[in-house]
């Protein structure tokens, strides 16, 4: 019955969902007495200036820890801490297992031998062996081989803001991605693999920076050509995946035939990679091939809304910055986020521990601040995403519901965040809380996977599994009717349950043409994206290919590609965004309005067109009635 109610597009704007507004600030509040409490008790002095083994802060007067030896020290002119064995890293504990020294200077040059120490301590006023050994007795006393760095000592360089000695030395980093990286056999092959990263480096730059461009250039050719973009993305496809996997067999074949006169193992690497990949381009391509040929009949059903999700472009031009808005909104509070946490990780009393050393261990309750503090980053995350659905939605539902388009506000967009601002913070609340209690479980059941791999039989394994996949479906579906929601809340001001079961209803209506836009619309979405990461990587093969000899592919072409394939993601969402939402908007439009004097239809002439053909050929086929075969006429 709550689909009989009149949908009144834009004509009130009431608060809605206030309570969990309510609640969302006091969450943050709590965030931000997390932030204070960790400054209050001295984690942001110990993170930024550091402190050494004995509980002492560098670069300040310090206050003697009960039982603990070299500890309340004036360390005022010992501004950087300095590892005694740097890449010696526990990953069971996530620490460096080194006693850690607070020193005036970091070693600018290798130090190979006890004088080269001694010699560095009196020419810089620099002692890098532990406080109570001075400088004239490192090369005497036989505790020197205990309280000294292990040699050599590596090169170091102060981290900027945080004061750290760290060794500038690549090799030193190479070993900790060892530790990391478990399925490397050969430690030699993880070595190549950072080396053609650093070789690269300017190139993996440069194909980032154009798949960005890329992605604009899209971007903008939608605006324009979305009547035939499909059509044309279709055969763009077709053309890339088989030049690519052309290509890729010619590359192939070529390096094979050079290869025996280039007997490295960079070249043998290379070969080996390039048919891995032919042979993954080949398999994709016939996948592809085989989804369009069962596809093509479904494409025409898109091409209207594409229409006017151009026309939507060409009148909200700002909608292309969206994701950088938002992206701009997460990093910052994502920093935020990560600096809080390592704020956390040095908050608490001194505690000496086993080796006579000083931990800093919160107790009681406020040890498990950093729960609060994990389920803020899901919340507050989800909530900046929701935000940007919201204005998009709004922006969206004024346009179509504006019958004269010339009267559009001056800048839709901020009218749509003016009205987030003023009226539906509490549902975009309420919507991100329902995704955050479902991604809370799923993160616990990966983590417990995680922690069980090889431990738990194949039931257990299984089970998991199937609960992980439940609730990420589950996720999905609550992300797709959220926006529906946030839809229907920008229409018709309601709060969050009404808005969702409206839109539910709607598109339960519909659920026919739901299932076929959304799967064609996103897989010419789909098709978009891999246009783009098919031109970078392509691009990334013609330029590697010059530095074969020496650089080994797999690493940058992985992570050209995958950045290729975000900034793809980040722009085409929101056309996918535009297209659901002139989606609802239309299934509300067909519903209430009939063309008839005084319920005239709000949609372009390209729907009313689509409407129209879609009513004739179901009276050809003999399902049409009168009523069904009525003239849309447009206001």
């Amino acid at each position: 019955k709550s689909s009989k109610r009149e949908w009144k597009p834009l004509e009130d704007h009431s608060c809605t969902d206030v309570p969990w507004l309510l609640l969302f600030i006091l969450f943050c509040i709590g965030m931000g007495f997390i932030c204070g409490f960790s400054i209050a008790t001295g984690a942001a002095a110990r993170l930024l200036s550091g402190y050494d083994s004995y509980g002492n802060i560098c670069g300040q007067k310090n206050v003697k820890v009960e039982g603990i030896v070299n500890s309340g020290l004036d360390l005022t002119h010992k501004k950087y801490v300095f590892f005694l064995d740097p890449c010696n890293i526990d990953l069971v504990h996530q620490k460096i297992k080194s006693i850690a020294l607070c020193v005036s200077a970091c070693p600018r040059k290798e130090l190979k031998t006890l004088a080269d120490i001694q010699n560095f301590a009196e020419t810089n006023g620099s002692t890098l062996c532990s406080y109570e050994l001075q400088p004239s007795e490192y090369t005497t006393d036989p505790r020197a081989a205990k309280l000294c760095p292990k040699f050599p000592v590596p090169e170091s360089a102060p981290i900027p803001f945080f004061h750290r000695c760290a060794p500038v030395n690549i090799s030193c980093y190479a070993k900790f991605a060892e530790a990391l990286i478990t399925f490397v056999s050969d430690s030699s092959v993880l070595h190549r693999l950072i080396s053609g990263v650093m070789t690269s480096k300017e190139i993996i730059m440069g194909l980032c920076l154009l798949s960005l461009v890329l992605s604009m250039i899209l971007m903008v050719i939608i605006r324009y050509i979305s009547r035939v973009l499909v059509w044309i993305l279709t055969i763009l496809v077709i053309l890339g995946s088989l030049g690519g996997t052309g290509v890729l067999w010619w590359l192939y074949a070529k390096q094979r035939i050079s290869v025996g006169a280039l007997e490295t193992q960079v070249a043998k690497d290379n070969l080996q990679a390039l048919l891995i990949y032919a042979i993954a381009a080949t398999v994709f391509t016939v996948i592809l091939f085989l989804i369009m040929l069962i596809m093509r009949k479904r494409i025409a059903l898109t091409v209207a809304l594409f229409h006017v999700a151009g026309k939507v472009f060409i009148h909200l031009p700002l909608l292309v910055f969206q994701p950088f808005w938002t992206f701009f909104v997460l990093i910052v509070f994502w920093t935020y986020w990560i600096t809080v946490l390592l704020f956390l990780g040095t908050t608490g009393s001194p505690v000496p521990n086993e080796e006579g050393f000083v931990e800093f261990r919160m107790a009681g309750p406020l040890k498990y601040m950093w729960w609060y503090h994990v389920v803020g980053l899901i919340w507050i995350s989800e909530f900046i995403l929701a935000c940007q659905q919201m204005t998009v939605a709004g922006a969206v539902v004024t346009y179509y519901f504006t019958r004269e388009k010339r009267n559009l506000p001056f800048t839709p967009i901020l009218a749509s965040v003016n009205r987030l601002v003023c009226y539906h913070l509490g549902t975009v609340a309420k919507g991100s809380f329902i995704i955050t209690l479902v991604k809370i479980p799923r993160m616990i059941l990966m983590y417990i996977h995680t922690q069980l791999k090889g431990k738990e039989n194949a039931c257990a394994r299984c089970m998991l599994k199937a609960c992980i996949c439940c609730l990420w479906c589950l996720e999905k579906c609550l992300t797709y009717l959220n926006q529906n929601a946030y839809t229907a809340t920008a229409i018709n001001s309601t709060n969050f349950c009404t808005s969702a079961k409206d839109a539910f209803v709607i598109l339960v209506e519909n659920a026919l043409r739901v299932a076929a836009i959304n799967t064609v619309g996103d897989f010419m979405l789909f098709l978009g994206k891999v246009l783009i990461v098919c031109s970078t990587g392509l691009a990334g093969i013609m330029l590697l290919n010059y530095q074969r000899d020496y650089t080994i592919w797999v690493l940058p072409l992985i992570i050209v590609c995958l950045f290729a394939f975000l900034v793809a993601h980040c722009f085409l969402s929101i056309y996918e965004m535009v297209v659901d939402v002139l989606f609802l908007c239309f299934a509300i439009d067909t519903k209430y309005n009939d063309g008839s004097p005084g319920r005239e239809f709000y949609m372009d002439k390209v729907l009313m067109e689509f409407v129209e053909n879609s009513r004739k050929s179901m009276k050809e086929a003999g399902r049409g009635g009168g009523a069904e075969g009525r003239e849309l006429k447009p206001m």
